[in-house]
């Protein structure tokens, strides 16, 4: 999704959800969502403070943080606590087809995992079922129920996996 030029889908796709759910995607909400998608990693909220003072000179940290809840509020945005850095959810944005309509309150209710390059720094946001149910059953077999939880795993990416392997000649 980053810098795929994906990002006006999903500001529409954004808007209409928020539409939907009574909530308003106001004008500083759509900026931070614009610049969380345009980012070719996740991105930390300072950077994004950064970016928005050049139209938006009395932006501030709580505002941008204030955006920043809202938006994870409303499921359009992960923060991946591993990078302290945000990115926009997959399943809200990009129309799968299995298009999930995060209810409010129930924001991150689909199973979630990301995989994050240690060498460039890109990642992958991936909604595997099995990971999800594995963790659920552990969870209940220590007595939780109702268990999530957000899974970041850390590893190469087929380019710089292949840039690390050594020529053969």
């Amino acid at each position: 999704m980053h810098g795929s030029g994906h990002h006006l889908t999903a500001l529409e796709r954004a808007e209409a959800l928020c539409q939907k759910r009574g909530v308003q995607l106001t004008p500083l909400r759509r900026d931070v969502l614009r610049l969380v998608l345009e980012a070719e990693a996740p991105i930390g909220a300072y950077a994004l403070l950064d970016q928005l003072k050049g139209s938006r000179a009395k932006a501030a940290p709580p505002t941008v943080y204030r955006a920043l809840d809202f938006l994870l509020e409303q499921g359009l945005i992960h923060r991946l606590e591993r990078l302290n850095a945000f990115m926009g959810c997959a399943e809200a944005l990009e129309g799968h087809a299995h298009d999930h309509d995060h209810d409010h309150g129930h924001a991150h209710e689909h199973p979630h995992q990301f995989l994050i390059c240690r060498g460039c720094g890109i990642t992958r946001e991936i909604s595997d079922h099995a990971v999800a149910e594995a963790i659920a059953a552990a969870a209940a077999r220590g007595g939780f129920s109702g268990a999530r939880a957000t899974v970041e795993i850390e590893g190469l990416c087929a380019q710089c996996g292949n840039a690390a392997q050594p020529n053969s000649g």
